[in-house]
C-alpha cells in the first residue's frame, strides 16, 4: 500500500517555513513515491512560491500533492502514516486523538530547526512519550555532520546546474552581461542597519559591483540609499529581481560570486550553490541566534587559513549585529578567491551526508 504522509507547517518567517515543507513535500512524492497532503495555516505565502497556488482554496491538488488550509477547528480527516510536525509546531489536539484512537499510530516526527551545535547529534531521533495519550514522538534534526538528518537536497541538482545557461537566465531578467572585473552579488536577508554604510562602501569599489536585490526587507533601505535617482552609484548598480520561484532562485545563487541569504531554506541553498555566502540568522530571544551563528561558523571554517576564517566570521557578525560590515568588507572581499575554493570544499563535504528526505523516509521505515 502506497505510503501517505501529513506535513503539518505554521508559517513564522515569511517564506522560508512554506518554502521547506514545499520543497520537503515534492521530494517525498516525486523521489519516493509518497502520498503527501501539506496542511499550511498561512496560503498566501504557498501562493507566492507557486503561482497557481490558489489561497482561496481550503482544499486544492499541485503537482499531485494535497494541499489543505490549517484552520481551527480542524476537520476529521483520515489520519496518515506518516506525521510531520514542522519546525515543532503544535499539531490540533483532534488530529492528535485521532491518531491515538488507530490500532496501530502513526510515526510522528517533530523536524527541528536546523542548528550546527554539538548537542543535536545526541538528540537526533530520540523518542518523547505523549504525556496523555498512547503516542510517542520522534525528534529529528536536519544537519551539517554525521549523526544528524542532513539536508533538503534534489537528486537531479547537479544536472540541473550542469544545464544551466547563466546568459539565458540574465537575459530573461533583463540583467546585462557581466562586464570584466565585475562582481555579482545576490542580496537576500531581514532588515539591517548596517546596509546603508555596506552600499557606500560597494559604490566606492575600484571594481563594478552589480547586486540582485530579490524582494526581502532589505527593499525600502535600498530605496532609501538611492532616493530618486536611478540605481547606480559609482562602481555600484543594484537591480532589482521579481520574485523567483524556488528552482529560479537557485539559478540566481549560481549565477552570483557572492550570495547574501537568511533563515533556513535560502541558507542551505547557498551551501549548494558553493559560492561565498553571508548568513543573516533569525533572531531569537536573549540572542541565542548568535550561539548558532558561531556553532555553525565553527564547523564551517574548519580548515580554513587563518586570515580567510578571521575574515569570515568578522564579517558575518557584523552584518548579524547591523553595524561595522563596511570595515569588516575589505578583509573579506580579499579573502573571497579563498572561500570560493572552500565553499566547493564544503558543498562536496555535505553532500556525503545523504539527503534529508532520504533520510526520513529511511527514519520513518525504521520506526514502525
Amino acid at each position: 500500500m502506497k505510503q501517505r504522509w501529513d506535513i503539518f507547517c505554521a508559517v513564522v518567517d515569511n517564506y522560508g517555513d512554506i518554502g521547506f515543507c514545499w520543497r520537503l513535500a515534492r521530494l517525498l512524492a516525486f523521489e519516493h513515491g509518497i502520498t503527501v497532503r501539506l496542511w499550511v495555516d498561512d496560503p498566501v505565502s504557498l501562493a507566492r512560491l507557486h503561482p497557481a497556488a490558489d489561497p482561496a482554496l481550503s482544499v486544492q491538488q499541485l503537482e499531485g500533492i494535497e494541499i489543505r488550509t490549517w484552520i481551527t477547528p480542524m476537520p476529521a480527516v483520515d489520519v496518515a502514516h506518516v506525521v510531520i510536525e514542522a519546525f515543532a509546531c503544535e499539531l490540533p489536539e483532534s488530529y492528535l486523538r485521532a491518531m491515538a484512537a488507530l490500532p496501530s499510530p502513526p510515526v510522528w516526527i517533530n523536524l527541528e530547526y536546523l542548528s550546527a551545535e554539538d548537542w543535536v547529534a545526541g538528540c537526533h531521533g530520540l523518542a518523547s512519550p505523549h504525556p496523555r495519550l498512547p503516542l510517542t514522538r520522534h525528534f529529528f534534526f536536519p544537519g551539517f555532520f554525521a549523526g544528524t538528518g542532513g539536508l533538503l537536497r534534489e537528486h537531479d541538482y547537479d544536472l540541473r546546474r550542469h544545464a544551466f545557461n547563466p546568459d539565458a537566465f540574465r537575459q530573461a531578467l533583463n540583467l546585462p552581461p557581466a562586464r570584466p572585473g565585475e562582481a555579482t552579488i545576490s542580496l537576500f536577508g531581514y532588515e539591517n542597519t548596517a546596509l546603508p554604510s555596506l552600499l557606500q562602501a560597494w559604490s566606492a569599489e575600484a571594481t563594478p559591483i552589480r547586486v540582485l536585490l530579490p524582494e526581502s526587507r532589505l527593499t525600502p533601505a535600498v530605496q532609501a540609499f538611492f532616493g530618486d535617482s536611478p540605481w547606480q552609484r559609482n562602481a555600484l548598480t543594484v537591480h532589482r529581481i521579481p520574485f523567483l520561484p524556488q528552482t529560479g532562485y537557485d539559478e540566481l545563487l549560481w549565477i552570483s560570486d557572492l550570495n547574501f541569504v537568511r533563515g533556513e531554506e535560502s541558507f542551505v541553498r547557498a551551501q549548494w550553490a558553493a559560492r561565498p555566502l553571508v548568513w543573516h540568522i533569525y533572531p531569537q530571544a536573549g540572542n541565542y541566534h548568535r550561539i548558532k551563528l558561531a556553532a555553525f561558523l565553527r564547523h564551517y571554517a574548519a580548515g580554513l587559513e587563518d586570515a580567510a576564517a578571521t575574515a569570515l566570521a568578522t564579517f558575518w557578525h557584523a552584518w548579524e549585529a547591523g553595524r561595522s560590515a563596511d570595515l569588516a568588507w575589505p578583509a573579506f572581499r580579499d579573502a573571497l578567491p579563498t572561500l570560493n575554493r572552500h565553499a566547493g570544499y564544503w558543498a562536496e563535504k555535505l553532500a556525503t551526508g545523504g539527503d534529508l528526505a532520504g533520510n526520513l523516509v529511511a527514519f520513518a521505515s525504521g520506526s514502525r
